[in-house]
């Protein structure tokens, strides 16, 4: 086999010289690792039938002590009907509206408005998404510990200044005191003394030191140091300094210190006493302790339980300290504080009314030059001569639209409104339960809304006065400037007789604009003041005239040509406030901030006309009904029928009836001053105009039910403008003569009629006149008189504003026939289906509630499938508009509050049954594909309607309280698993060409899934799951994978995933408890079937690993965000709840130790700082292998060796005894990639190592690498199990564990070390410094002298970090990227610590469980040399202060439990043991070197005991030996460290 394979090997190393063959070269070595691996799909394991399974086992649940987590909870899902909120104080809807109304559409849309939201809420839905939307937020601690570690200190310090870091943690006291300056007591004067800043602190080995500096910045070296191990006691010495006191020291010297107050002195003399009682009680403890062995065998055994108690004591003591002030592993995972919004729903909100940029328009002033007192007696205020009414609307000159109704303002002076005398003089006559109407006569502020803003849109103003005569002569006066007091008499003169004669009648006078927003985002234009008044121009009265004006509004040029009227129009615009009070719709009903009803402060809301079209629409929330009319032309200068019509004035009616004694209906919106509802209602009269032009806009409030009668009547008179004084009393009178009638009916083919009508005016109106239509109409009776030849005379325009009346002919028709749908065919009702595809996007949009609430409805009431197919044809086209204009929310907010599904009573149709069949007719492969992936993509709206429906079924039919196989039909059943059979095809076979829509088709269903575990038989539901499963393959492409992983990923998210999986034990006997359950440490078919959804999860997983590495990336990631859900539920936030939890991740081991041959130590290139002479770093800097599967499974046996112990470290000069752990570790990754490797292996290593593997293991297995974040997410799982899990199943599954397995184990624990072994300031400011790119690198580059080495670079910025504060907030005087690297480097040491301590916990309870094993021969078995290793690579790996701590003291208890291992037989572990202490002897921080000089001691004590007190040969030479080689490179710090050791017990032992 290995001949071929160097022949090919030769083969391609010559390829490599070709030129161009390069991608072919890739391609066929990608295929050749590509099938070297050979992947089998998993077999398809049946999932158990849930519910038998609780009926079965209902006993052994409900025994259960953790029971709640194993059942669903009670009342899961309900389904609450919310009332509806609405702006108003009182409904805007009629009160006999839904009586009155009769047709169907009318109905319906009324209903809508009054119904309330139907919701159905989840109890636990909070808990059904990613670990982000816990209602307990998963976030990392506010202040995380902040570890000091040797690596981060600085190689040319001789003092342990980072060490006071950790004296922080241990801060007793501080404060200033004056310090004499000598020992003796009796030299000491007043004069001698320096004041200092004390700190009183213990240090990590228990012992407490007093250090003084010259001012408070104590992060800098002390001036000197108090040891108060050397202290005998704290006496008061009032006889040199007031409120001094002395420390007295073994060798009878004394400091002498003194206080600022007597309060001081005591709390320091009390503070140093209580901590020198404590001291010296321990050391009592400690010495008992030492104590304990005699020389004589038989005195061993007499004192060996006392002793045990003794060390199991500080075990449990230890071990709660060790427990206080733990974190949770996935409290540090970066993984936590990413941004993820993918998995997150939409914030559904209901239905509300929602407007465009709001504005405010507050009408102050209309002024003009003329202006005199109006009062008889000439006393009073000077005002404006004579009337002037005002109305305000906006004009879009892009769109050439008028967008809003008119506001009609009368800014009058009381003393000119008395003018008009009582010619409007009308009592107002309020709605019913509105008293706001009684104070809505004279408006100043109006709200104006726009959808669209941009600058080129104008607030207009027309200006119109009492009827006098031509514009030109009544506008002369008031475009003159001199001798205005004699004109404004005149004028006066003339409008008080006009108020008096023709105050009804209005003329045009004058006109202004203004525009209104600076930009296209809605900024309002606040400076921005009205033009001039311009002069009105009877010819250029139209809307279009208009736009032309404001056209050229900007130019100066031609604004300057028109006739200007001297007067001044002050009317501000300024933004709107959210809680805007006292303000009333343009119904006139007030809004709830109703603080009072003063006249003067009501603010009435404009009505917009919204663009038609879709993205500018919302569906209709509240009933409005409104018609606006607006005249455009009457030609008469034809007319021969009447001799004078010239003063024409426009008189508008709304009838119901044509008969001779019909009324007028008081339905048209009033002006200013008068009633808000009158009967009829004039437009502006031009005076002498035969074909006068109108631009009145009058607004129409319809009733509820429209009819074929219902008709706007016009009137036209001829107003006599002159008062013929001399003719007789009847001809003065006579102001207004009958000129023409013309009517319009409103109803065309049961629609509205809208836009532009020329209709023919008529000269007399007999009854029943709307059965005449034209001149051609006879009628038997009276004759219609037609005006000039009955040619159509007078241009009207419509518009209509109502949400219950549409002008879409397809919309109207389909529910007209469904109004009248008995006896009809259903081929009639499919054509009025399809007539629906051609409805417009907007009219759709408007009515979305009403239109899909009667599409559901025919679903169920029709008997035939090919009505049913092509109704959900028409929602797949209305959820398709809606997403294509970005409306989707109004779909999401309709299927939340709105639908409200029925079961049919005639034939027990439900809309998810029926809606589960149609869809199913669709994706056939034979039906539309367009209209199939229109499904595909929109999925979701159907499968929520499904879920909607399905609730309301059990909740309506009482059928959620029955067992979940009877709750839904057979037939149902079938439905559900058909769809989910003909969607998978389109699923996987689509994806390349349809990636949008089958993704999202892949998501709706996995959410569709999740969702039926809350309704459906859940046995069933695993069915289905097991089927979508089936649908993929090993070979598939990276997006199925993604599918599959997306899919597994929310169905695992439901929120009662635990009991879905049921942590129970499954035995044959009746009962079983949980402590006899036999734990499943591989993914068995048992396994599989009983806890089906998370053995499901983690075949696959396993599966995936075999895959690239984007497909492995994905796999992991699911895996570990839902142990990180699963780790941060409050309700299973208990230690045994989490116990019980991950037994259902045990099999995480197996997966481990299937691919440890795959795991890879990114061991990043150290700062030349690091390598020193204590050798803690060498593994650094020390070649690696690659090692490829042994025949066993488990590691290579030479290289295991080195782990083992069996092969001596120090064999090779060039790999030393750290090298051990690179039997697991390699640099080499092959897909995967390290933290800052560029450079891949070559592809023909991963080849080569596979084939090997294949030959000795006799099995193809996957061999590349895994990249460090796989390797370290999936380590993370494997610490959160052992974290979580019980002592028992530690012990089960090391019971079971087969030695190969049991040593592998260890070996994943060394690798944990190693992946999160923390790396130092330095190396995380490279990786920061590396991953800011070109800007960072522009950054230095303006900073630094070009000729600064980059090593100088990494050391100033470390000297910044150090410098920096402890917390997260950033100092402003640092970048960014400083406050990140520090940031980053205190989370990775809290990772560090944390994984130290988990380990040290595990081998812990190892070691208490197998003392007997680990003691045989003597200790030196291959299992203890594997736990001896762990051991020593906590020591070889830098680690934090606080870890260290805890490792020392196990080590003492592992020294104390196995003796014979370290002073019997071999010596190699107690050399090995010996060197690694010494070198934490010679450690950078005190700390360390003095906790490592104690357990040196007890090391060499304990040889001392076990010898019978008669010697201790073995540990002296190998201390000895060691300290040779730690001292072959002597630094500042040895000679510190023989200062430590010679002084107390410590040094007496290791000098003897």
């Amino acid at each position: 086999m290995s001949t071929p394979a160097h022949a090919e090997t030769r083969r391609f190393t010559r390829g490599l010289s070709k030129p161009g063959t390069a991608a072919e070269l890739r391609q066929s070595v990608s295929e050749a690792v590509r099938g070297s691996v050979l992947v089998l799909k998993p077999r398809v394991v049946e999932p158990l039938d849930y519910e038998n399974v609780l009926v079965q086992r209902k006993t052994q649940i409900l025994s259960d002590g953790l029971r709640d987590m194993l059942q669903f909870p009670l009342e899961d899902f309900q389904v609450c009907t919310l009332p509806r909120q609405i702006r108003t104080l009182y409904p805007s809807i009629p009160a006999h509206a839904l009586r009155d109304a009769q047709s169907l559409f009318v109905q319906e849309c009324i209903k809508s408005y009054i119904s309330d939201w139907h919701v159905v809420s989840y109890r636990y839905e909070d808990y059904s998404g990613d670990f982000r939307q816990l209602p307990s937020k998963v976030s990392r601690p506010d202040h995380l510990p902040q570890h000091v570690f040797e690596v981060d200190e600085d190689v040319d310090k001789d003092e342990d200044t980072a060490s006071l870091g950790s004296q922080k943690g241990g801060l007793i006291k501080q404060g200033w005191l004056h310090k004499g300056n000598v020992n003796s007591a009796i030299s000491v004067t007043m004069r001698s003394f320096k004041r200092r800043y004390f700190q009183l602190s213990q240090l990590s080995d228990g012992s407490y030191n007093l250090n003084f500096y010259k001012d408070e910045k104590i992060n800098k070296e002390p001036k000197g140091t108090i040891f108060l191990d050397s202290c005998m006691g704290v006496v008061q010495n009032n006889r040199v300094r007031r409120f001094a006191f002395e420390l007295k020291m073994q060798d009878k010297s004394a400091y002498v210190l003194a206080a600022d107050s007597e309060g001081e002195m005591d709390e320091w003399i009390n503070t140093l006493n209580k901590i020198l009682n404590s001291s010296f009680e321990l050391a009592m403890q400690d010495k008992r302790n030492g104590d304990l062995h005699d020389d004589d065998e038989q005195s061993k055994s007499d004192h060996s339980s006392s002793s045990m108690d003794s060390f199991q004591s500080a075990k449990d003591i230890e071990s709660k300290m060790r427990n206080e002030t733990r974190l949770k592993l996935f409290t540090l995972d970066p993984e936590l504080q990413k941004l993820d919004f993918s998995g997150i729903e939409p914030d559904v909100k209901p239905f509300e009314e929602k407007f465009g940029k709001r504005i405010l328009v507050n009408c102050n002033d209309l002024s003009f030059n003329l202006q005199s007192c109006v009062a008889e007696n000439e006393e009073g205020p000077t005002t404006n001569v004579e009337p002037f009414f005002v109305s305000l609307s906006l004009f879009d000159i892009q769109s050439g639209r008028k967008i809003s109704s008119d506001f009609h303002v009368d800014m009058n002076h009381p003393s000119v409104k008395a003018l008009l005398g009582n010619s409007e003089a009308e009592t107002p006559q309020p709605r019913e339960n509105n008293p706001a109407e009684s104070a809505v006569h004279y408006p100043r502020q109006g709200v104006f809304s726009v959808t669209c803003p941009h600058p080129d849109i104008f607030l207009v103003a027309r200006i119109e006065k009492v009827l006098q005569g031509g514009i030109t002569h009544c506008a002369e006066p008031y475009m003159k400037s001199s001798d205005s007091a004699k004109a404004a008499q005149k004028v006066l003169k003339n409008a008080k007789m006009a108020c008096s004669r023709l105050g009804q009648y209005r003329m045009p006078f004058a006109w202004a604009a203004r525009a209104v927003f600076k930009d296209a985002s809605g900024t309002v234009d606040k400076s921005a003041r009205f033009s001039a008044l311009y002069r009105q121009d009877g010819n250029k009265l139209t809307n279009e005239d208009v736009f032309k004006l404001l056209a050229d509004f900007k130019k100066p040029e031609k604004m300057a040509k028109l006739p200007v009227i001297l007067g001044n129009l002050d009317v501000t615009v300024d933004n709107v406030a959210p809680d805007l009070p006292n303000c009333v719709t343009p119904s006139y009903f007030p809004l709830r901030q109703m603080d009072g009803l003063e006249r003067g402060r009501l603010v009435f809301e404009v009505e917009e006309f919204v663009p038609s079209i879709a993205k500018c629409s919302q569906p209709f929330t509240v009933y409005n009904n409104h018609l606006y009319v607006y005249p455009r032309q009457l030609k008469y200068d034809g007319q021969k029928t009447f001799t004078k019509a010239r003063n024409i004035a426009l008189c508008v009616e709304f009838r119901d009836s044509d008969e001779e004694d019909a009324l007028p209906l008081k339905c048209i919106y009033g002006r200013p001053g008068g009633p808000l509802f009158c009967k009829k209602a004039f437009a502006a009269v031009l005076h002498h105009q035969q074909n006068p032009e109108f631009y009145e806009e009058f607004k129409l409030e319809l009733p509820v039910q429209l009819t074929d009668r219902h008709h706007l009547l016009f009137t036209l008179f001829h107003i006599s403008c002159e008062s013929n004084s001399k003719g007789s009393t009847k001809r003065r009178e006579q102001v207004e003569t009958q000129v023409g009638y013309a009517w319009l009916p409103l109803l065309k083919d049961g629609r509205v009629i809208m836009n532009e009508q020329q209709v023919s005016v008529s000269a007399n109106l007999p009854s029943g006149y709307l059965s005449y239509q034209d001149n051609s109409s006879k009628q038997a009776g009276q004759e219609v008189k037609w005006v000039d030849g009955g040619r159509p005379l007078l241009k009207v325009f419509t518009q209509l504003v109502s949400t219950v009346y549409t002008q879409d002919q397809h919309l109207h028709n389909f529910f007209h026939h469904c109004e009248s749908l008995e006896g009809q065919s259903g081929g009639e009702l499919v054509k009025y289906l399809k007539s629906l595809l051609a409805m417009e996007a907007h009219v759709m949009v408007k009515f979305l509630p009403t239109l899909l609430n009667q599409l559901f409805r025919v679903l169920t009431s029709s008997g035939q499938d090919d009505v049913a197919v092509n109704v959900t044809r028409v929602m797949i086209h209305v959820v398709s508009q809606c997403h294509e204009e970005s409306l989707e929310h109004h779909l999401r907010s309709y299927v939340k509050y709105v639908l409200k599904t029925e079961t049919n009573l005639s034939n027990g149709k439900t809309v998810h049954e029926e809606l589960a069949k149609a869809m199913t007719a669709i994706l056939k492969p034979s039906t539309d594909f367009l209209t199939s992936n229109k499904l595909l993509k929109y999925s979701w709206y159907f499968f929520e309607v499904l879920v909607k429906s399905m609730a309301q079924f059990l909740i309506e039919t009482g059928r959620n309280k029955v067992s979940r196989n009877q709750r839904f039909s057979a037939s149902f059943y079938h439905s559900v698993e058909t769809l989910v059979t003909l969607l998978m095809p389109h699923i996987t076979q689509k994806c390349k060409d349809n990636l949008e829509a089958t993704r999202n088709a892949n998501h709706s269903l996995a959410v569709f899934i999740k969702r039926c575990f809350t309704f459906m038989d859940r046995g069933f539901v695993f069915k289905q799951i097991n089927n979508y499963i089936t649908c993929f393959t090993p070979g598939d492409s990276k997006t199925l994978y993604e599918f599959k992983f997306e899919f597994l990923k929310v169905v695992c998210n439901h929120e009662h995933y635990i009991p879905l999986n049921l942590p129970m034990p499954f035995g044959k006997g009746r009962i079983q408890r949980f402590q006899d359950l036999q734990l499943d440490y591989s993914l068995t078919d048992d396994f599989c079937k009983n806890h089906f959804v998370v053995g499901l999860l983690l075949r696959e997983v396993s599966a995936a690993v075999q895959e690239c590495r984007d497909i492995r990336q994905i796999s992991i990631a699911v895996l570990k965000n839902l142990m990180i859900k699963h780790a941060f539920d409050d309700r299973y936030c208990t230690k045994a709840q989490q116990a019980r939890l991950v037994t259902l991740y045990l099999s995480v081991f197996s997966l481990l130790l299937d691919n440890v041959h795959r795991f890879s130590i990114s061991t990043e290139a150290a700062p030349l700082s690091q390598i020193n002479s204590n050798g803690r770093d060498d593994h650094l800097m020390t070649p690696h292998k690659t090692v490829g599967s042994p025949a066993d499974g488990g590691l290579h046996k030479e290289l295991f060796g080195v782990i083992s112990g069996t092969v001596s470290p120090l064999s090779h000069s060039s790999v030393r005894h750290t090298d051990s752990r690179n039997s697991l570790i390699s640099t080499d990754s092959g897909n995967g990639q390290s933290e800052r490797s560029i450079d891949k292996p070559h592809p023909l290593d991963k080849c080569h190592t596979a084939a090997a593997a294949a030959v000795l293991a006799g099995s193809l297995l996957r061999s590349d690498k895994l990249d460090q974040s796989e390797v370290k997410s999936v380590l993370m799982c494997f610490l959160h199990v052992l974290k979580s899990m019980s002592e028992d199943a530690l012990f089960n599954y090391w019971n079971k564990a087969s030695p190969t397995d049991l040593m592998n184990f260890f070996s994943l624990l060394e690798v944990c070390l190693h992946q999160f072994r923390y790396m130092g300031k330095r190396q995380i400011a490279s990786r920061t410094l590396e991953g800011l790119g070109p800007v960072a690198h522009e950054r230095r580059s303006q900073t630094l002298p070009v000729s600064r080495s980059r090593t100088g670079a990494l050391h100033m910025r470390l000297q910044q970090l150090n410098s920096l504060d402890n917390s997260y907030t950033y100092n402003h005087t640092y970048s960014h990227s400083d406050a990140e690297v520090l940031n980053q480097c205190v989370m990775e040491g809290n990772i560090a610590t944390e994984v130290c301590l988990t380990v040290l916990d595990t081998l812990s309870i190892f070691i208490m469980g197998f003392k007997t094993q680990l003691s045989l021969d003597h200790g030196h078995n291959p299992l203890m040399k594997k736990v001896f290793q762990v051991h020593l690579c906590f020591l070889q790996i830098n680690q934090s202060e606080t870890a260290l701590k805890q490792v020392f003291t196990s080590l003492r208890t592992f020294i104390y439990k196995f003796p014979c291992t370290f002073f019997e037989g071999r010596a190699d572990m107690c050399a090995l043991f010996c060197y690694e202490i010494l070198k934490c002897c010679n450690s950078k921080l005190s700390s360390i070197r003095s906790d490592a000089a104690h357990l040196l001691y007890f090391l060499m004590k304990s040889n001392f005991d076990y010898t019978g007190r008669k010697s201790f040969v073995r540990t002296h030479l190998q201390v000895v030996g060691g300290n040779r080689r730690t001292r072959g490179k002597p630094t500042r710090r040895t000679s510190k460290l023989h200062t430590e050791m010679s002084t107390g017990s410590v040094g007496t032992c290791f000098l003897l």
